[in-house]
């Protein structure tokens, strides 16, 4: 209970800073202004500035509206493939199920950002490049999620009795298995966000990821490495950023799994 609540803050705060981004940031986040550059933590600039001048608590927000987005997108991808993919995989012949496996272990054997880099090299480094590459390479873990609740399903007497009434495989796939697995797609989705995240800071941040001048995480991470040793804030304060959305998300996941699994929500 106690990691559900703690990482529905801190992925609160993320939502939070995105969805005002749009509404007002203290400072126009891509403005340039030379005579404010390095400056630290004040009454004007809360998180200071970087070395452009520009306002790093509202690089921050926007950044997080990016993050979001691309964690939305990648996640969506992913489960909206690899969900009907596992549920095939488990409601098919032996065979059958095993070849999706197969192939579903052939895109695992490529990490996320190595895939991402040989997509942004194909058809150019952008947000939609990233979104796409880590969407591809996330749709494994739903199919082996998908995969293992139906099998478990499959094995129930209602899904039995089901079968003996004659009801189709798209019938009992749609009424009996997906709705059984849910819980279990909704931890997936909250773990996938936090990798996504982490996977988009990297991509920023090796120059694959959002391009300039739209805010990212990962690139005011790149943009700091040159001040490190004299201005480590401006790589702590995006790095915090960073930290906070992947331990949100994480600890949301543990969460949600302790909460809608029966055998972990008797013990607590």
């Amino acid at each position: 209970m106690r990691s559900l609540v703690l990482g529905g803050i801190l992925v609160g705060l993320v939502v939070l800073a995105a969805l005002l981004s749009f509404l007002w940031t203290p400072f126009d986040p891509v403005q340039v202004d030379a005579a404010h550059r390095l400056l630290g933590s004040g009454a004007a600039h809360w998180f200071g500035t970087d070395k452009f001048g520009r306002d790093l608590l509202s690089q921050i927000m926007v950044g997080a509206r990016t993050t979001l987005y691309v964690g939305v997108v990648a996640v969506g991808i992913a489960a909206v493939i690899g969900t009907p993919l596992g549920i095939l995989a488990g409601m098919s012949p032996r065979w059958l199920g095993e070849f999706v496996m197969r192939v579903n272990d052939l895109v695992l054997a490529f990490p996320a950002l190595l895939l991402a880099i040989m997509f942004g090299a194909v058809f150019g480094a952008d947000t939609l490049t990233a979104m796409v590459a880590i969407g591809i390479a996330t749709i494994p873990s739903f199919a082996r999620i998908a995969r293992s609740g139906t099998l478990q399903v499959m094995s129930t007497e209602f899904v039995l009795a089901a079968r003996a009434g004659g009801r189709s495989r798209v019938h009992i796939a749609r009424r009996h298995v997906l709705p059984n697995i849910s819980g279990l797609l909704i931890v997936q989705a909250s773990v996938s966000f936090a990798i996504a995240v982490l996977a988009e800071a990297a991509l920023s941040f090796l120059g694959f990821g959002t391009r300039p001048p739209t805010p990212s995480w990962g690139r005011m991470l790149q943009e700091s490495q040159e001040l490190l040793t004299v201005q480590p804030r401006l790589a702590l304060v995006p790095g915090i950023a960073i930290a906070v959305a992947v331990l949100g998300f994480n600890l949301l996941g543990d969460g949600l799994r302790d909460r809608l699994d029966p055998r972990l929500a008797a013990r607590v």
